[in-house]
C-alpha cells in the first residue's frame, strides 16, 4: 500500500474537442508490471528442457507445480480441457493484479498501485466481461448464449442485461475500493507512527530492529491484502466465465 495519496502527474490532451487525461505514474507502473511479467515468462521458458526425455530442471518443476496449484485453486470446477484452455488467461489476470497491488510497497516516492485507479480496475473488469461472452458463445454456441438473456422469461431481458453489467461494475469497484481503502488506512498508520516518534515513551516502539514500525506494517499489509484481492479478482473472473459456459 502507498503512503502517498492525492499527488498525481496528469497529462491532458485535447482530442476532437475532448479533454483526455492520462495518469503518467499509473501508466508507467502498469507498463512496468507488464514488462516484468513478460521477463518472468521468458525466464521460466528458458528453464524448460528442449528434450522431452530430459530430466526436468528446477524452473520446470517450479512452473509445473505453480500451474497445477493455479488450476486446482482457480479452475477446479471446470472440465479438464476447458481448464487447461483458461489457465493462461486466469493466471495472467491473477499475476498482473498481484504485482500491481504489490508495487506500492516499494520505497519509491509518489508510486502507487495501478489498481488504486478506477480506470485500471474497470478496464480489467471489461476485459473479463468480454471474455465471458467469448467463451460463452464458443462453448454453448452464439444462439444459445444470447438466448440465455431471455430466460426464464423474455420480458426479463432488460433486467438480465442490467444485472450482467452491474456484476462487471461490482467486479471493478470491489478491487478499486479495497486497494484504495487499504492505501488510505496505511497512510493513516504511517502518520501515527511518525507522530509517535516525537514522544520519548513511544519512540522505542516505533522502531523494530532499526526499521520503522509503520514501514513494516505497510509492507505486511500490502503483501497480505494485495495477494487476497488478486486471488478474489481472479476467482470471480473464473466464476463468471464458468457461469457463461454451463
Amino acid at each position: 500500500m502507498s503512503g502517498e495519496l492525492g499527488k498525481k502527474l496528469i497529462l491532458h490532451l485535447k482530442v476532437g474537442g475532448m479533454d483526455i487525461a492520462f495518469d503518467l505514474v499509473v501508466m508507467a507502473v502498469a507498463v512496468g508490471v507488464t514488462l516484468l511479467l513478460v521477463l518472468l515468462s521468458w525466464w521460466l521458458r528458458r528453464g524448460l528442457p528442449q528434450d522431452p526425455e530430459a530430466p526436468p530442471t528446477r524452473r520446470a518443476a517450479l512452473l509445473a507445480a505453480a500451474m497445477e496449484l493455479a488450476e486446482t485453486q482457480l479452475l477446479g470446477g471446470y472440465p479438464k480441457r476447458l481448464a487447461r484452455d483458461l489457465l493462461p488467461l486466469i493466471t495472467t489476470i491473477f499475476l498482473y493484479v498481484l504485482f500491481c497491488n504489490w508495487v506500492s510497497i516499494l520505497p519509491i516516492p509518489y508510486i502507487a498501485s495501478p489498481t488504486q485507479d478506477i480506470n485500471v480496475t474497470f478496464g480489467l473488469a471489461l476485459m473479463v466481461y468480454t471474455m465471458v461472452h467469448v467463451y460463452g458463445a464458443r462453448e454453448r454456441g452464439l444462439k444459445r448464449h444470447l438466448k440465455s438473456y431471455l430466460e426464464p422469461y423474455p420480458f426479463l431481458l432488460p433486467m438480465n442485461l442490467i444485472g450482467d453489467f452491474g456484476r462487471t461494475l461490482s467486479h471493478a469497484f470491489r478491487l478499486f475500493g479495497n486497494i484504495l481503502g487499504g492505501a488510505i488506512l496505511t497512510t493513516i498508520v504511517l502518520e501515527l507512527a511518525g507522530k509517535a516518534m516525537r514522544f520519548p515513551m513511544l519512540a522505542p516502539v516505533a522502531f523494530l530492529g532499526g526499521v520503522s514500525l509503520g514501514t513494516l506494517l505497510n509492507a505486511w499489509f500490502g503483501l497480505f491484502v494485495g495477494a487476497i484481492q488478486a486471488l478474489v479478482f481472479a476467482l470471480l473472473a473464473s466464476a463468471y466465465i464458468h457461469i457463461a459456459v454451463e
